[in-house]
C-alpha cells in the first residue's frame, strides 16, 4: 500500500511540474540566449529536412507537372505561352486591350514587300502577325510600312516556313490562337476577307483548311480550284487511278502547303510530324488527313467563298547555290523532291514498324501519292 501510494503520489506531482515548468523555468530570463538561438534552429532546420524530403519526393508532383518540373510546385508552371506584345512597364493585366484569337505567318523577301503589304491589310487586329525573312531584311519594312512596327519579325538567311515553324511555332507556344495561317509570300488576297475566312472554317467544321484558288491563274491539283456558287467544298474527281474509298488525297482530305491554315488541335498534330532536317515540306500535304478525326474528309476542305490566286513567283528558289553546272533554282527543286521521297518513306517505315511491335499487319495506307 505503502509503495502504491507513493507511486500515485510520484506521478501526480511529476504532472504538476511538468504543467508549470514552461512558465517557471523557460523564459528568456532564465535561459542563456545561444540555448534559446539552439533551440530555434534546430526547429528551422527539421523544417528545411522535411521541405527537402518532400522536393526530393518524385510522387508529390509528377501526377501533373510536366517532365523536368518535378521540383516545382504545380501552381508555378506555366506550360504554355502566345505571342502577344507586352509592355516594358505597367500593371502587367493591363498590357493587352486585346488578345488576339488567330495567327497567321508569311515566310517573306523584301522584294514581295508590296504583295505581303497587301496581304497584311486583309488580317484585322484579331490576328497576331508574325513575318519569316529568309533574306535578312528587316529594317527596311519598318521604314516603308507603318504596320510593320507592330507585328513581329524573326529573321534567320535563307530558311523555308518549315524551318521556322518547327522552331518557333512550337503548339505550347501558341496554344492560345484557335486557328494557325501559315502561307507563301507569293498569295493574291483581292478576293479575300481572313475574318470571313475563319466564319466559313467553323461553319463547316473544318480542322484543315486553304482558300480556294483561282482556276484561271494555274494550279496543281484539281481539288484546290474555286468553285462557283459554293461555300465549301471537300471532294473533286481525278485520275480514276488516284481516288479510292473512301476518298483520299489528292482527291480528298487534301489542301496544298502554299497556304494551309490549320486548328488548334489540328496543329499540335501537324508540328510533330514536320520534321527537323526536310525544310520544304513537299509531301506533308499527302499526310495531313493523319492529323484530324476519321472520316478525314469531312474534316478538311477548300473554302471557295474567300479564294485567293497562287503567282507561282520563285524567289525561294533564288535563294539556292549554283553547283554542278545546275542553277539555284534547280537545286532547290531537287532537294524538294528529295525530301518527298525521304518523307513518305519514313512515314510508311515508321507505321510499318509500329504494326510489327504490335504483331499485326500494316494497313495499306500510303502517305503520299505515287
Amino acid at each position: 500500500m505503502k509503495l502504491l501510494a507513493t507511486a500515485l503520489f510520484s506521478v501526480t506531482f511529476g504532472i504538476l511540474i511538468g504543467l508549470s515548468f514552461p512558465y517557471l523555468w523557460i523564459t528568456k530570463a532564465s535561459l542563456p540566449k545561444t540555448l534559446l538561438r539552439s533551440i530555434a534552429l534546430s526547429h528551422i532546420y527539421s523544417d528545411t529536412a522535411a521541405l527537402t524530403q518532400a522536393i526530393h519526393n518524385p510522387k508529390i508532383w509528377v501526377p501533373s507537372n510536366p517532365q523536368g518540373t518535378e521540383r516545382l510546385p504545380p501552381g508555378i508552371i506555366a506550360s504554355e505561352s502566345d505571342l502577344y506584345l507586352r509592355r516594358l512597364w505597367g500593371n502587367p493585366e493591363e498590357d493587352l486591350k486585346k488578345k488576339p484569337k488567330y495567327l497567321v505567318t508569311f515566310t517573306v523577301g523584301y522584294n514581295q514587300r508590296h504583295n505581303i503589304d497587301a496581304c497584311i491589310k486583309k488580317f484585322s487586329d484579331s490576328f497576331t502577325i508574325v513575318l519569316f525573312h529568309y533574306d535578312e531584311k528587316v529594317s527596311e519594312w519598318d521604314d516603308e510600312f507603318e504596320w510593320s512596327k507592330n507585328v513581329i519579325h524573326i529573321s534567320v538567311l535563307k530558311q523555308t516556313k518549315w524551318w521556322y515553324a518547327k522552331r518557333f511555332l512550337h503548339p505550347d507556344i501558341i496554344a492560345k490562337y484557335d486557328y494557325i495561317f501559315i502561307w507563301d509570300e507569293d498569295l493574291g488576297v483581292e478576293h479575300f476577307d481572313a475574318e470571313e475566312y475563319v466564319n466559313m472554317v467553323k461553319k463547316h467544321g473544318l480542322e484543315i483548311s486553304q482558300p480556294g484558288l483561282d482556276p484561271e491563274k494555274g494550279t496543281t491539283w484539281q481539288i484546290t480550284k474555286k468553285r462557283e456558287h459554293v461555300e465549301v467544298h471537300k471532294e473533286t474527281d481525278e485520275k480514276l487511278e488516284w481516288c479510292s474509298n473512301p476518298p483520299r488525297p489528292p482527291c480528298a482530305a487534301f489542301v496544298e502547303i502554299m497556304a494551309p491554315v490549320f486548328s488548334r488541335d489540328a496543329w499540335r498534330c501537324v508540328w510533330y510530324m514536320i520534321q527537323n532536317d526536310l525544310v520544304h515540306g513537299w509531301g506533308l500535304d499527302f499526310a495531313l488527313r493523319r492529323c484530324v478525326e476519321e472520316p478525314a474528309y469531312e474534316k478538311i476542305g477548300i473554302v471557295d467563298s474567300q479564294w485567293i490566286v497562287h503567282q507561282f513567283i520563285p524567289s525561294l528558289g533564288s535563294q539556292g547555290k549554283e553547283e554542278n553546272g545546275k542553277s539555284p533554282i534547280e537545286g532547290v527543286r531537287d532537294r524538294c523532291h528529295m525530301e518527298w521521297k525521304m518523307f513518305e518513306s519514313r512515314v510508311d517505315n515508321a507505321e510499318k514498324e509500329y504494326f510489327k511491335s504490335l504483331q499485326v499487319q500494316s494497313h495499306s495506307s500510303s502517305t503520299t501519292f505515287q
